[in-house]
């Protein structure tokens, strides 16, 4: 589907920033749950524990936690024309316990993406693009439940789901390795997550090039009070067939991020900005990067009961509008 109008593609984008910035002056600054719960860790349960045990579940890719981050990317400066290019990323992260020692932690990556076209325009006519589904990335981690060191290593694929081959997708079922390393010492989260994959199935070399990536991804928080952090996360990218300039893109950068309660519901806001030190020409100088992440922690019978009988404790506090 074309359109010619981006403008609105920016409207998740300036909701999350409003929320980022606004919320906190409505947001509680609760604990989530009671402060002696315990630390969450892989080893046990995540829980309606206190917001900076929440929040550095939030910030490991492998813990025992559910999450539904939205992820909005505007990548600048696209040329011709110094276009906007925007991806949307549903990811839903779901852990499954195997055993009484390993958890299996799915992640799928569900890219909505406007891509403008590669085609010259008159100055101040709007440009003209390709919005639609891309190319879907489910990931497993095989993770330990308990481990001083936490990782996770597992298969990653990319499914050739794009609604317009030509300009949103691959066109090719790829598949390879990936794996997760982290630690958390007090107030930080230091890490990387890495994979490579490669081309199996799917359109003929002459219509779509074979795929050989590589990702890496490393990320530094430093946690503050109130359940503030400031954040870098660099996503680097090298295109394997490529040659020279074309080959890599390396990013630099960070933000804010914050752990909230919407009412009941917790919350992980972020805002980001990178600059790609490295990039093909004529690609995306720099990124703008927010994500809201729904957070279900997992509760306990107990936590449960705690929290239901705060929640009728609160609406027995509020006043009588009748």
């Amino acid at each position: 589907m074309k359109i010619k109008n981006a403008i609105s593609i920016s409207s998740p984008l300036l909701l999350m920033v409003g929320l980022l910035f606004t919320l906190p002056l409505i947001a509680q600054d609760t604990p989530i749950g009671p402060e002696s719960t315990e630390v969450a860790t892989q080893g046990t349960p995540v829980a309606a524990a206190s917001t900076d045990s929440l929040r550095n579940a939030a910030q490991n890719p492998v813990a025992n936690l559910i999450s539904v981050p939205i992820q909005e990317n505007l990548n600048f400066g696209i040329s011709p024309g110094n276009r906007t290019q925007s991806v949307m990323n549903l990811q839903p992260v779901i852990p499954l316990s195997l055993s009484k020692d390993w958890n299996l932690i799915t992640r799928w990556i569900t890219p909505i993406i406007y891509q403008p076209l590669p085609l010259p325009l008159p100055s101040g006519q709007l440009q003209t693009g390709v919005y639609g589904l891309g190319d879907l990335n489910p990931s497993f981690f095989l993770s330990p439940k308990k481990s001083k060191v936490i990782w996770g290593v597992g298969p990653t694929f990319v499914l050739p789901t794009a609604t317009n081959t030509t300009f949103l997708g691959q066109g090719k079922l790829s598949m390879g390795p990936s794996a997760v390393v982290l630690v958390q010492p007090p107030h930080w989260t230091i890490g990387a997550l890495a994979n490579n994959y490669w081309s199996v199935a799917g359109h003929s070399n002459l219509d779509k090039p074979a795929v050989n990536q590589f990702l890496l991804q490393w990320f530094v928080n430093y946690n503050m009070k109130k359940g503030w952090y400031l954040t870098s996360q660099p996503t680097i990218t090298a295109n394997w067939r490529a040659t020279g300039d074309y080959r890599w893109n390396v990013p630099n950068g960070g933000g804010v991020g914050r752990i909230m309660k919407l009412g009941f519901q917790p919350v992980n806001i972020t805002a980001q900005f990178y600059g790609n030190a490295v990039h093909p020409p004529g690609t995306s100088s720099w990124t703008f990067k927010t994500q809201i992440s729904l957070l279900f922690p997992k509760l306990t019978p107990e936590q449960k009961k705690g929290l239901l009988q705060k929640a009728l404790k609160e609406m027995d506090q509020e006043p009588n509008k009748e």
